[in-house]
């Protein structure tokens, strides 16, 4: 699977290794240096420089997060659920562990399912 397989691509499954280095380290590095330097940037008040970096900003927050979803929604399918289950991280209290040991620890299902071959 290619890197914009896994980064943009609704469509088949990923293992927790892979869940793990590009989902949660990769593009949690990239939004914390993101943020870093739209934050630098937008501290220079009156630069017309400061409202470019806030909307390049709001451009790279929106591609981060269809990436997290596409990785998230293909770790989901190597459980054999279906994408839509990403949603259970709505509920209050229970939700966030929950996709957090499902995505995070549990293994994927043995053989191809009905989302692809295994990874």
């Amino acid at each position: 699977m290619s890197i914009t397989d896994i980064f943009f691509s609704f469509n088949g499954r990923i293992g927790r290794s892979t869940f793990w280095l590009y989902g949660v380290l990769g593009l949690g590095i990239i939004g914390f240096v993101v943020g870093l330097i739209v934050g630098v940037v937008s501290q220079s008040k009156g630069s017309a420089l400061a409202g470019i970096a806030s909307l390049v900003g709001l451009v790279l927050d929106v591609v981060l997060i269809w990436a997290g979803l596409a990785i998230s929604v293909k770790r989901w399918h190597d459980r054999g659920k279906s994408g839509w289950w990403i949603l259970i991280g709505l509920v209050p209290l229970i939700g966030g562990l929950w996709v957090l040991i499902e995505t995070g620890f549990l293994p994927g299902t043995d053989g191809p399912n009905q989302f692809g071959p295994q990874p």
